[in-house]
């Protein structure tokens, strides 16, 4: 077929599915919804996933790949409002390590996350080797250590370390999930923090807390060679994100207010 597929005796020739394509790449005609320009298709799948009758297919997103629903699945409003604000960011977990198929799931919820223009592209690694993760601290304790006359800041984490061996880097999780993009992938970071939102709001229906490491993330964005060196990363890759992940070892008793809502009407 060619990029979309049309079951005439389905077709009600309603619109919705040329409605709702972003791209502009369907038009209604006699016998239905046609593909005027197949090119600029992103794949997104919303022609196939509006379509009350199942009239549509596409190539690039295959209906038999997708799921039906029989309502839209939505929480109440109150629990979605609990839900969301319960999420912390975790820096204490428990020596204990978290199945493989536990970390698959994050991940793969991770990889439904929108992104712009459904460019998606982020791939990720899942470091559960102890050891390296403490070599990798190490690495990120001596690049700070060699910036702290520009920051300052960074003299108390290398203090903690060197002086009390305490981890102010990954906080002691037991496993970290790094996400990467190809070099040139304009949209790479901004993808990877719509995926990883995900990953960490799943990550509490498991029972498993998260929080973004954002030390690390200052030294590996700085092109740190140790460090890309250690993680094995191509050359046309880099790395977008990286998130700790462990069991909580404390639970948090209440919600935490945040500061007056700032909105202005137009």
């Amino acid at each position: 077929m060619g990029l979309i597929e049309v079951n005439q005796e389905r077709c009600t020739r309603c619109g919705i599915c040329t409605d709702v394509c972003p791209t502009r790449v369907l038009a209604m005609s006699e016998n239905g919804p046609e593909a005027i320009a197949p090119e600029v298709c992103i794949a997104c799948g919303h022609c196939v996933a509006v379509c009350p009758h199942q009239a549509l297919d596409n190539k690039k997103a295959p209906l038999n790949k997708q799921i039906a629903l029989a309502e839209f699945p939505a929480l109440p409003a109150q629990k979605a409002q609990l839900f969301l604000r319960s999420r912390r960011s975790i820096r204490k977990y428990k020596e204990r390590s978290v199945p493989r198929e536990q970390l698959l799931q994050l991940i793969e919820i991770a990889r439904f996350a929108p992104t712009a223009s459904n460019g998606q592209g982020v791939s990720y690694i899942i470091i559960e080797n102890k050891e390296l993760i403490e070599k990798l601290i190490e690495v990120v304790i001596e690049w700070m250590e060699s910036q702290i006359s520009v920051h300052w800041s960074f003299l108390l984490h290398v203090k903690a370390y060197r002086e009390d061996k305490k981890d102010t880097i990954f906080r002691g999780a037991p496993h970290i999930i790094l996400a990467t993009a190809n070099k040139d992938f304009s949209r790479g970071r901004e993808n990877t923090v719509f995926a990883l939102t995900y990953l960490e709001l799943y990550a509490t229906t498991l029972g498993l807390g998260s929080c973004w490491a954002g030390l690390f993330e200052i030294c590996a964005f700085s092109g740190y060679k140790p460090l890309l060196e250690l993680l094995n990363i191509p050359e046309g890759k880099e790395i977008t994100g990286t998130v700790m992940v462990g069991y909580p070892q404390y639970k948090y008793q209440r919600l935490v207010d945040r500061n007056p809502l700032d909105v202005t009407w137009l």
